[in-house]
């Protein structure tokens, strides 16, 4: 019996483990503590902006199919029923004769193929930019989605780290707190010594709860980049040994244009305005199409009777239309789009002096940051060393209580200074990224 009291619960454990892992790392879910890689994941689902040029590169596509339908058969039809109230009246010699029914009814069936269209053929040639530039302003969108959502969630961290350290700092200064008011209290030392442990005290808790203020504030910002639903809650999980591992980036690296998609943009963008200046320069070129019509006709002096015999006509035939004479406008638009075709050459030519001075920029804050880093790397060490030798004098009674609490405020200031300035090579790191067009989205 006690074998069996244990087999249900162990077998159904074994059972929904699996289910229950699954639940942790799927990126629909945010069930568990969540990596960079699995919030990022969940942004690019999920996130407003994402899903807005998602679907405005679905609306394209739709866009697109609708332009080129016009090169499919394009059928109608026409009904008509009148009633005569006065009849038309002719004359024939000295006679005034009535002509026509009183009811007329007819109904054209119609159907036109386009052989050539300028229009269409621009859309034609176009679909394939279209498609193109529509897909780059999803992957911009894409790569804006993962700095803003790497950026927030290192914010994150930083303040998680801020509120530790601040954690550590308060449960030492309620010791020597407790221990300068148990001194004064036997008459060793004077009321300052506790007077200024309960300054330093009462700032820290300050500080911590100024923090905790801005954990919440960043954690719903990222919340917001991630797309989360409102109310949900959000927990990370990281591991800074990795993420310290992970701040080097190659800084001999050269900037490739067309690596960057705002490069692409633009010169997708000159290739469709290349396709608009053939469009104006073979404008006098004319539009023809083929049709054909059936239209039976009823008439009858009585309405029951209308539809009793039909008069049907039919006719095939080519239709041309040629533009003669426009007065210029064919010849200032060509003239027009070869203009806005060099405009754009100029950009381009400027777009990638702005890449180049975004990409120098980004490298000198990320070799700023990374030495900044490592010299606060060695300023916590030392700060802790300092701190550890003159609390060890101040128990002694070598060092007063001032320069105790002087190294104290070193040691808290060089600890988040570091943690700073992991966030800032962090962050800077993904600038240089982007700078070089080297974020993958897909």
């Amino acid at each position: 019996m006690r074998k069996n009291k244990y087999l249900l619960p162990l077998l159904l454990s074994c059972l929904l483990a699996p289910w229950a892992l699954w639940a942790q790392v799927t990126p629909d879910s945010t069930a568990g503590r969540l990596s960079l890689e699995q919030c990022v994941e969940y942004a690019l689902k999920n996130q407003a902006q994402v899903q807005q040029a998602q679907l405005e590169e679905e609306i394209g596509e739709r866009q697109i199919r609708a332009q080129l339908s016009g090169w499919l058969p394009q059928v109608s039809a026409n009904y008509a029923l009148t009633h005569n109230l006065k009849r038309p009246q002719t004359v024939f010699g000295d006679q005034v004769i009535t002509v026509g029914q009183k009811y007329t009814s007819n109904l054209n069936l119609q159907a036109n193929q386009t052989l050539y269209s300028n229009d269409l053929l621009l859309a034609s040639r176009a679909a394939r930019f279209t498609r193109t530039a529509l897909d780059l302003n999803t992957q911009s969108t894409k790569i804006n989605t993962v700095v803003e959502v790497s950026k927030a969630f290192y914010n994150v961290l930083l303040s998680q780290e801020q509120l530790r350290i601040l954690n550590e700092n308060i449960t030492r200064q309620e010791k020597q707190y407790r221990d300068a008011r148990a001194q004064y209290e036997q008459g060793l030392v004077d009321k300052t010594d506790y007077q200024r442990a309960s300054i330093t005290l009462n700032s820290i808790k300050a500080d911590r709860k100024r923090t905790q203020e801005a954990i919440k504030a960043s954690t719903a910002l990222l919340q917001e980049l991630m797309g989360l639903p409102l109310g949900s809650s959000l927990s990370l999980a990281y591991d800074y040994n990795q993420m310290q591992q992970n701040i080097l980036v190659d800084t001999t690296q050269n900037v490739t244009f067309a690596n960057r998609v705002e490069f692409q943009q633009l010169r997708t963008q000159r290739q469709i305005q290349d396709l608009n200046t053939r469009y104006y320069r073979w404008g006098f070129l004319p539009t023809a199409s083929a049709f054909v019509n059936y239209n039976p006709t009823y008439f009858s002096s009585t309405f029951s009777d209308i539809y009793r015999q039909a008069y049907p006509t039919s006719a095939v035939g080519l239709q041309v239309g040629i533009p003669i004479f426009q007065g210029g406008r064919r010849l200032q638009n060509v003239r027009i789009s070869e203009l806005q075709a060099q405009s754009l050459d100029v950009e381009l030519t400027n777009i990638q002096r702005r890449i180049n001075t975004e990409y120098q920029r980004a490298l000198a804050n990320y070799k700023s940051d990374y030495n900044d880093w490592l010299t606060l790397q060695e300023n916590v060490r030392l700060a802790e060393e300092v701190y550890n030798v003159i609390r060890l004098q101040y128990n002694e009674g070598i060092k007063t209580y001032l320069e105790l609490i002087v190294a104290e405020t070193d040691l808290r200031t060089a600890q988040l200074n570091y943690y700073n300035s992991l966030y800032n090579v962090l962050a800077s790191k993904l600038d240089v990224q982007r700078a070089l067009g080297t974020i993958a989205v897909n």
